[in-house]
């Protein structure tokens, strides 16, 4: 439990500048972590319903291509990758700051993830696809979610 961990095993977070101690074990943060989903997503769901509601029809997560898209628009040869900022290194973005803590092994696994991203949209772009990234934090709020969900309209639009 929570309370009788020694201070030599709990984890600390830094929020906003202040140093927290984690209410979890080592073994429970890593089942919290291990349940971050990677698709059905709410970004995901959001810009779905967006483009159903538009008339776009789609597949989802479809496995036959790298990557294994969130998104694919057959009609349009368009493929679209809603990537969270942290996990894949938006660059220039506060979200995707590395933690303080294990900062080496963060470095490795978004560096491994940016790799894998780019070479992934490479052999779409190599196929002739439209590749299409929306990043987290520009659907994060309802003014921005709206501009970049107009703007996503024309993005798709114009590669027919």
């Amino acid at each position: 439990m929570a309370a009788s961990r020694g201070r030599s095993e709990r984890l600390t977070h830094h929020i906003r500048g202040v140093s927290i101690a984690d209410i979890y074990s080592k073994e429970k943060r890593s089942e919290v972590m291990s349940k971050i989903r990677s698709k059905e997503t709410k970004p995901e769901i959001l810009v779905r319903k967006f483009l159903f509601s538009k008339g776009f029809r789609y597949r989802i997560n479809d496995k036959r291509y790298p990557g294994k898209p969130d998104i694919v628009l057959p009609k349009y040869h368009t493929i679209l990758f809603i990537h969270g900022c942290f996990w894949h290194g938006h660059e220039n973005c506060k979200a995707a700051k590395l933690p303080e803590t294990n900062k080496d092994f963060w470095k490795k696994k978004i560096f491994d993830n940016i790799v894998r991203d780019r070479k992934n949209i490479g052999k779409l772009r190599g196929e002739g696809w439209n590749v299409i990234i929306i990043w987290l934090c520009e659907i994060k709020n309802k003014s921005d979610r709206v501009r970049r969900l107009e703007r996503l309209i024309g993005e798709i639009a114009n590669e027919t």
